[in-house]
């Protein structure tokens, strides 16, 4: 069952089949794309919903989480972002073992096609060119031997005509045997063209064109298979994670079995049980009893007894009645002090204004551009200078450029008086020589700076202390300035040091919690390491030549791209060392 000989005469369709195989192994591409984008979807969806119901830090929810139901609602939670994890590992798998390699192998694929059917085209057109040339000899060779005919016709004609003179006959016999000698040089190139010919039309159509066809079909029997083993590891990928989801699953319910209704009972007493006992019986009183009292000494006395008896009872159940009362203080409460209330309503209002004035302190100090970038952290510092000292080399090689550029002038010029003054161009020379000079000095000295940067230790501790300095000194102000606006509270227990030690111990909390719920920057695109770089400096990642990474941030204009492996795993690299694919949407935006 070859192609070659079962469908020789179907060039026309197997080009047309070849074309929709290609097609089809795109649309699976396209497939499997937009199943990763959607686990990708899933996955941050479900790390959002479980970062949602994430109980807050030092808050009162926080507190309420004691119980075990809550608790196993937590690890739910937990594992819930794991096994968000888990669909980024198959998003992460499924692009790098199936999209990358399918589409590497449809360019290679579409260029071995184009190769075969222009192979195929080619022996068409030579066969063809064959036939044109059988078809041409064999007109000729009619033509000639219609005229040899009409020229022997034309002798004999003459020859039976007395009247004709033997000079004509002569001549229409000459005639007659030329004509006949080109219709059988016809007859020989027309046998010669006929037989190269057949020749070439079975060398066409039972030798190459079978082998076209062959490598055709060979070449689409690997695509079948190919997205066949493509399909396979699709299935792969997801069975890969099924036991660490299962793990998942596992953990969500041992949490749920971990549940102990009678501990969270239990803590429900602790937490509100007051200690009173419940009231007692109630006792009867009768109001059928006429009310005829005695002045007698004895009357008196049990009338007294009476009262005190029923006072004491009345007081003992309003004793004992009072949880059960819509009342909002209890007899034993104490009244809570002014000024822990006050306290409490200076510490909580104005933490945002103080921290919004430290930040405005601090993008003051960040504010300022010293020509050596000591505003900056360290290395940031170090990236500005070093760009810094690439462009002075840049612009050294440009005066370089220019300065052989009118050597070269002033050579010709010297060789050649006729087309210019040598003298002429003596200042420029100088000119270009002072500002390669100056442009040393400058390089020179942004070097000095990036030294002391990358290998001067105390000095740059030295410089890190002043920093710091600056830093504490402009704190310390906007936290004066915020307690400045407080009053103190009616009965003196506020005062100004204790308001500025709480507002520091908050805005610190606050500063924390500010960068500890910070999100990780989001991927906007993939890069390929064109070289291997060693990143072994602060802030930088080594990576390898030909590694794939996702890209968190564009290179702002200072020759630097960061970049990340993993979530724990992110940094800086040279922009001239990795080959950037920003997606749609980042470029978009």
């Amino acid at each position: 069952m070859s192609w070659g000989t079962e469908l020789w005469d179907q060039f026309d369709n197997l080009e047309k089949h070849t074309q929709w195989g290609i097609d089809i192994l795109e649309k699976y591409i396209k497939f499997v794309k937009e199943r990763t984008e959607i686990e990708i979807s899933y996955a941050k969806q479900l790390r959002n919903l479980s970062k949602k119901y994430q109980p807050k830090r030092n808050s009162k929810e926080e507190e309420e989480y004691k119980y075990t139901s809550c608790k196993a609602f937590i690890s739910t939670l937990n594992e819930m972002n794991d096994y968000a994890g888990q669909h980024e590992v198959i998003s992460e798998n499924m692009t790098s073992q199936i999209t990358v390699e399918l589409t590497r192998y449809v360019q290679e694929l579409k260029q071995e096609r184009k190769s075969h059917f222009h192979d195929g085209r080619k022996a068409q057109q030579h066969i063809e060119t064959c036939w044109k040339q059988l078809e041409s000899s064999k007109r000729r060779f009619e033509r000639d031997c219609k005229e040899a005919d009409r020229a022997q016709q034309y002798f004999e004609k003459m020859d039976a005509d007395i009247n004709v003179t033997k000079a004509d006959v002569e001549k229409a016999r000459q005639q007659a045997q030329l004509r006949h000698q080109m219709a059988e040089d016809s007859k020989a190139d027309y046998s010669s063209t006929l037989q190269k010919f057949n020749h070439e039309q079975h060398e066409h159509y039972y030798t190459h064109i079978p082998s076209i066809f062959q490598k055709i079909q060979e070449m689409d029997e690997r695509r079948i298979v190919r997205i066949g083993e493509s399909m396979k590891t699709y299935a792969e990928v997801d069975r890969q994670v099924i036991p660490i989801i299962g793990k998942c699953l596992d953990g969500i319910a041992k949490a749920a079995e971990s549940i102990d209704q009678k501990n969270d009972s239990q803590l429900v007493i602790e937490a509100y049980k007051s200690g009173f006992e419940p009231p007692g019986d109630i006792e009867f009183e009768d109001y059928t009893q006429p009310m005829k009292r005695t002045i007698s000494e004895t009357s008196l006395s049990n009338s007294r007894g009476d009262s005190k008896t029923e006072l004491k009872f009345a007081g003992k159940s309003k004793g004992k009645l009072w949880p059960f009362i819509k009342k909002n203080k209890s007899p034993k409460q104490q009244k809570e002090p002014l000024s822990h209330r006050f306290n409490e309503f200076m510490t909580s209002k104005p933490k945002i204004h103080c921290f919004r004035s430290l930040k405005r302190g601090l993008s003051l100090k960040l504010g300022a551009g010293p020509e050596d970038f000591s505003n900056l952290p360290p290395e940031q510092r170090r990236k500005k200078l070093q760009q810094k000292v690439d462009e002075l080399n840049k612009e050294i090689q440009k005066e370089m450029d220019q300065r052989d550029a009118i050597t070269k002038m002033k050579d010709v010029y010297v060789k050649n008086p006729q087309m210019g003054d040598p003298g002429s161009l003596d200042h420029k020379l100088i000119e270009v020589g002072q500002n390669i000079e100056k442009l040393r000095l400058e390089v020179q000295k942004f070097e000095a700076w990036l030294t002391e940067v990358e290998g001067r230790l105390p000095v740059r501790g030295d410089q890190a202390r002043r920093q710091s300095g600056m830093y504490e000194a402009q704190t310390a102000t906007s936290v004066n300035n915020c307690a400045q606006d407080r009053e103190s509270s009616p009965d003196g227990s506020y005062t100004e040091e204790q308001g500025q030690e709480n507002e520091l111990k908050m805005m610190a909390t606050d500063f924390d919690d500010e960068f500890d719920d910070e999100e990780p920057l989001p991927t906007i695109g993939t890069c390929k390491a064109l070289y291997t770089f060693e990143g072994q400096n602060e802030g930088t990642i080594s990576i390898a030549e030909g590694e794939i990474l996702y890209v968190i941030e564009e290179d702002k204009g200072d020759g630097w791209t960061r970049i990340r492996r993993n979530e724990d795993e992110e940094g800086y690299v040279p922009t001239s060392y990795v080959e950037v694919y920003l997606d749609k949407n980042a470029k978009d935006s």
